[in-house]
């Protein structure tokens, strides 16, 4: 990791759109255009994988650790390559927020029509040069979301049990009779990719460099546990037997039930983490630098027993951190991760951290509560190897928090750290300042608080399952002197 740089924070769903959710073509290039002219060195993004309604589009709650969204596709992009009209895409609804239905029911119209086009192209070459280069997870994904379609949404362990236990003969019967339905799968994934790449290069090209998101978890109903059982704690029926939590922490008294199957480590270790393995692989071609979300879970997790309706009767199970990091960092030299270290770490932990040398990350929202002024998140006690945040998609906007969530002693407290009166009207350009002004190699300011946003902008509320993930910038929000103001900011504090 590089010295003094800095990035901003925001995903590609939040650019703007007239298409009702940000994506990968225009916009997401004028997105780099002002990240460069800021003098920013990162562009921080949430992970790319599918998104669906039942889990509110949350992207850490994903149908495939592989895969990649279709939502994100460029309509502007399919119409360049000639997949579909000009006249496909005459809509606007370039509202306040993402409307995941509405934009769900138009893209898959337009998806059908892309396919159709390419149903009817004879050189497919590209095409299948990329199903062959990704074939370890591709082949099992299309199959399972044609499934899926087939048995109109169910759970994969509701299947018939020749499926659900992946039978060989069951499976190749439904790959001939779904054969449609499963190419269509593998062409959006083979779109998204094109234009993923091609816009990976220009921010490259521009000495800008993509910070990804890994979860830490997959979902239950997912290709990867249904490809993968062995690699779970499930039951003979294939239902989970223990599941994945937090205990009660900041964002939750009592605690967060993610309810994602918990790994079975002892399986992962017997074919030498090939999984992980291959999963950072393909998170190595699409990122330059990814975040590993809930990283203490690979030194000891949380694990609920699948009936509890809370994380409260969770207990600390310990995972073979030393061994699976050795072996990783032996596969893949080059790695670029940081830990998101947050929440309740303990010295084993630390101890991980710091053997491998991964850059860990502090908020300095968190820097204002009872340990004030011994916190960690506080500017002056940073550490030099991390990545220092005025928030990150689970936290309030630096205003929203202010506003919302500090109380009299907090902000006495920010007003005398800052050595000024703090006021909504004020703090996120002054929290900004402060962390720019730290050790911190890297810090990295989500778009909310350059635009000194409040609670209404919030990304995401932890253990509120309802109505995240929806925010988006407005066409012209991000102007050119927001753009001045940053560049200036840069240089004063040597982060250029």
């Amino acid at each position: 990791m590089k010295n003094r740089e800095s990035g901003l924070l925001l995903h590609i769903s939040s650019l703007p759109s007239r298409f009702g959710i940000g994506d990968l073509g225009p916009e997401a290039y004028n997105f780099v255009d002002f990240l460069k002219m800021s003098g920013q060195h990162y562009w921080q993004i949430l992970p790319l994988n599918p998104t669906d309604l039942y889990h509110d589009n949350s992207p850490y709650r994903s149908v495939s650790a592989f895969a990649f969204n279709p939502l994100l596709i460029s309509p502007e992009y399919l119409v360049r390559d000639g997949f579909i009209k000009r006249e496909d895409i005459n809509i606007n609804c370039d509202k306040k927020v993402i409307n995941y239905k509405r934009v769900t029911a138009w893209k898959e119209k337009i998806f059908e029509k892309a396919f159709n086009t390419f149903s009817s192209v004879s050189n497919k070459e590209k095409f299948e040069e990329f199903c062959m280069n990704n074939q370890t997870w591709l082949d099992d994904f299309a199959l399972f979301i044609a499934l899926k379609e087939y048995f109109r949404g169910r759970s994969w362990n509701k299947w018939p049990e020749p499926l659900m236990l992946r039978d060989q003969k069951a499976l190749s019967e439904m790959r001939e009779k779904l054969s449609v339905q499963i190419e269509k799968v593998k062409f959006l994934q083979f779109v998204f990719y094109r234009q993923w790449m091609e816009l990976k290069k220009y921010c490259n090209h521009n000495g800008i460099e993509i910070i990804g998101d890994i979860p830490i978890y997959v979902t239950f109903d997912s290709s990867d546990v249904w490809t993968n059982s062995e690699l779970f704690k499930l039951d003979k029926n294939r239902n989970p037997i223990k599941v994945a939590g937090v205990p009660p922490d900041y964002f939750s008294k009592s605690g967060q039930l993610w309810n994602n199957p918990v790994y079975n480590w002892d399986a992962m270790k017997k074919n030498r983490y090939k999984w992980w393995i291959d999963r950072i692989r393909h998170n190595e071609n699409i990122f330059d630098i990814f975040r590993i979300d809930h990283f203490r879970g690979f030194i000891a997790f949380w694990e609920v027993d699948a009936k509890e309706d809370t994380a409260k009767n969770g207990t600390w199970v310990k995972a073979p951190a030393k061994d699976f990091f050795r072996t990783l960092t032996s596969e893949l030299p080059k790695m670029s991760i940081i830990a998101e270290d947050l929440g309740f770490i303990t010295p084993d932990v630390v101890e991980i951290i710091d053997i491998f040398k991964f850059p860990g990350m502090r908020v300095i929202q968190f820097g204002f509560g009872d340990d004030f002024p011994d916190s960690e998140h506080l500017p002056h006690n940073v550490i030099t190897n991390c990545v220092y945040y005025t928030g990150t998609h689970d936290n309030n906007t630096i205003v929203g928090w202010f506003k919302k969530e500090t109380d009299k002693k907090e902000r006495k407290r920010i007003s005398e750290y800052a050595g000024e009166k703090i006021t909504k009207k004020n703090v996120a350009d002054t929290m900004i300042r402060l962390v720019m002004d730290s050790q911190a190699n890297i810090c990295i300011i989500p778009v909310q608080d350059i635009l000194s946003l409040d609670e209404k902008s919030r990304m995401n509320r932890p253990a509120i399952n309802k109505g995240n993930w929806r925010w988006k910038l407005r066409e012209g929000q991000l102007k050119k002197s927001i753009a001045g103001q940053l560049s200036k900011m840069i240089k004063i504090y040597n982060r250029e």
